[in-house]
């Protein structure tokens, strides 16, 4: 049995105040916390030794501090504003509107609630139950529902206007509460009787931004001023170190430091003359703000060393085969339905015999189409994958994303004659099954040992009851569908 508690304290949008976040970290060393992390959802996550549990629980009702203990309730609004100046600029969505929305929550929200600029790809799209992405039209956004226990995503027909975003996710969450079953079957029935609020009819869907990861740590210089990324490979952030961080921000007149779903922080606005005093900070407690690209394009679920081990371990199985990984975020779970945002995921599960017995763990490697991480569709490239076989499989994995991205430069410079462009253009295809709702694929080649069908089955002699290991659809939902054979 453990000796602590977990406590989960949200910031609203990823933003935190210095002043705040001091005082939550002076409560946490107070009650013998040494060292906090960040969560995928932007928030601040400790673990609080049983006995000092009433002193930290006092200091936060004094300055009206929610926190969570042993529970994740109310999972946090995330925002893609740390994005904003440092990652991209010049679309109409500024820090004015962020902050504008968020004041507008007068409640916790327990659905998971996305704002995403559609000009960036640092935060998630989809990774919510409520995702508002920027449209073209200033001031409006798309909204995606995808109700919770669910992977199925809706689009609403219509574009919501900045301010009418809490008064909407207020109303849908009251509805939704304890009805998800009864809309999974018919979400338009979600819609019926909604408040008056301002829209417009959506002519066009949404076009994602395509997945580039901008390198988030160190300084870096935006327009007079620079900003600052750490990123640590532990997870843990020393309390102590944090203190003083905040306390320059007070003294520098800093009033934010950005929390990432990448669980590193971002301090923006940084003058060159205050820059010494933060470099000093860095040497005073020897923080790295230079690791390898190919380290930082991880999401590793919240709160786990398991994962965590496993992430480092395949880390360094890339650098020891000095593999490209450009382009890419990679995804680690060890628990099932947890949020990882993530290009190739790779899942670990418990291996059971006669689909009844469990043994040993095995992985899965998934990954999504064309490889961008707020991609839907999901493919598996390997499955039931011994530990011992998992840097290697997830090795030809990337290989195969990079010969993606080198013949479709080819084909767009016009550089293969035209025997070899034919190859390109119709290349070997095979016909599968696809779920409609998902389009999770089924394929004989790999079975699917999420619902216990071995490799071999053909969707044919799949049982009546059959359901799509993703969303859950009935076997009827399941389309054919003619894709690339990548055993060709």
């Amino acid at each position: 049995m453990k000796d602590f508690y977990t406590v989960r304290i949200n910031f609203k949008g990823g933003i935190a105040s210095p002043g705040e976040l001091k005082y939550i970290l002076n409560a946490a060393q107070d009650s013998q916390v040494d060292e906090v992390r960040f969560g995928l959802r932007q928030q601040m996550i400790l673990h609080l030794p049983h006995p000092f549990a009433r002193i930290f629980e006092q200091k936060m009702l004094a300055q009206k501090i929610d926190f969570q203990s042993d529970v994740n309730e109310f999972p946090n609004i995330i925002s893609s504003y740390v994005a904003e100046e440092v990652f991209q600029k010049g679309n109409w969505l500024t820090e004015g509107i962020y902050k504008d929305i968020l004041d507008l929550f007068d409640y916790d929200a327990k659905l998971k609630i996305n704002l995403s600029d559609n000009q960036q790809s640092f935060t998630p799209y989809f990774s919510g139950h409520l995702n508002f992405i920027a449209s073209a039209n200033p001031n409006f956004w798309y909204l995606y529902i995808r109700l919770p226990k669910t992977n199925k995503v809706f689009s609403f027909d219509k574009l919501i206007f900045s301010n009418e975003i809490p008064k909407l996710c207020k109303f849908l969450e009251e509805k939704i509460s304890g009805k998800e079953e009864q809309f999974a079957e018919n979400i338009e029935q979600l819609f019926v009787d909604l408040p008056t609020f301002i829209s417009l009819n959506k002519e066009a869907e949404l076009e994602p931004a395509k997945f580039t990861l901008p390198y988030y740590e160190g300084f870096n210089r935006y327009g007079k001023k620079s900003w600052l990324g750490i990123y640590r490979r532990n997870e843990y952030f020393n309390a102590k170190f944090l203190i003083k961080l905040c306390e320059l921000c007070q003294e520098t007149k800093i009033g934010e430091i950005c929390l990432t779903p990448f669980k590193s922080l971002i301090i923006k606005g940084i003058d060159e003359n205050n820059r010494n005093k933060w470099s000093n900070i860095l040497s005073e407690f020897n923080i790295n703000v230079r690791h390898a690209a190919n380290e930082l394009n991880w999401q590793v679920e919240d709160d786990s060393d398991e994962a965590l081990k496993l992430k480092l371990s395949l880390v360094e199985a890339f650098d020891h085969q000095d593999l490209r990984t450009f382009g890419l975020c990679f995804g680690i779970k060890t628990r099932p339905r947890t949020e990882v945002y993530a290009s190739i995921m790779v899942q670990r599960r418990r291996f059971r015999l006669f689909n009844l017995i469990p043994l040993h763990y095995v992985y899965d490697i998934s990954y999504t189409e064309d490889f961008n991480p707020n991609g839907r569709t999901k493919k598996y490239f390997e499955t039931s994958i011994l530990r011992v076989n998992l840097a290697e499989q997830l090795r030809r994995n990337v290989l195969k994303y990079n010969k993606m991205i080198a013949e479709n430069a080819i084909k767009a410079a016009g550089l293969r004659d035209d025997h070899k462009e034919e190859e390109l253009v119709k290349p070997s295809t095979k016909k599968v099954h696809q779920c409609k709702h998902c389009f999770t694929i089924y394929d004989p080649e790999f079975g699917d040992l999420l619902n216990n069908i071995p490799v071999g089955v053909l969707f044919a002699k799949l049982p009546s009851n059959y359901v799509c290991s993703t969303c859950e659809a009935n076997k009827k939902d399941f389309k054919v569908v003619e894709i690339e054979n990548v055993m060709a």
